[in-house]
């Protein structure tokens, strides 16, 4: 086991965890308690920029490995994450959550692309694409908790 890959495991896990027991808070609340709302934005808001987070090291993969074929659109795709995650955060809480969901989802789908190799598979380790679909499947089943359980 590598200390990148230890390093990588270990911040995921604490971010996931941190995530998760934020969503298991929400659910134990009221849906017309004024708390819920707030720990629903606080949600929303950690979400996307863990999001952000997500897409950003496949943007700084992609410029690791700039003469490989096909980073640029590895590039835009980050570029289209970000924007998501920012403009969600103006949203009302649950619309916000129901599309970082989605937007999870999407991230998921762009690490299967590269282990697929629809998008360049040599910018990242192969444990790292499939690890992350994983965790992407993960957090959109958490942002999407508070959503089903009102």
């Amino acid at each position: 086991m590598t200390e990148a890959f230890r390093a990588t495991f270990v911040g995921a896990a604490g971010l996931g965890l941190a995530l998760g027991w934020l969503a298991w808070r929400i659910t134990r609340l009221d849906v017309r308690a004024p708390d819920r709302l707030v720990l629903e934005l606080r949600l929303a808001q950690f979400s996307a920029l863990l999001l952000v987070l997500a897409a950003g090291i496949y943007m700084g993969l992609a410029l690791a490995h700039e003469a490989t074929a096909g980073t640029g659109l590895d590039v835009a795709i980050a570029i289209g994450f970000f924007v998501a995650a920012g403009v969600v955060t103006t949203w009302e809480p649950t619309q916000a959550l129901t599309a970082l969901a989605m937007a999870w989802g999407a991230h998921a789908l762009v690490d299967l692309a590269h282990i697929v190799d629809l998008l360049p598979s040599t910018v990242a380790p192969s444990w790292y694409a499939s690890g992350c679909a994983v965790y992407d499947v993960l957090v959109a089943a958490i942002c999407f908790l508070p959503v089903l359980r009102r």
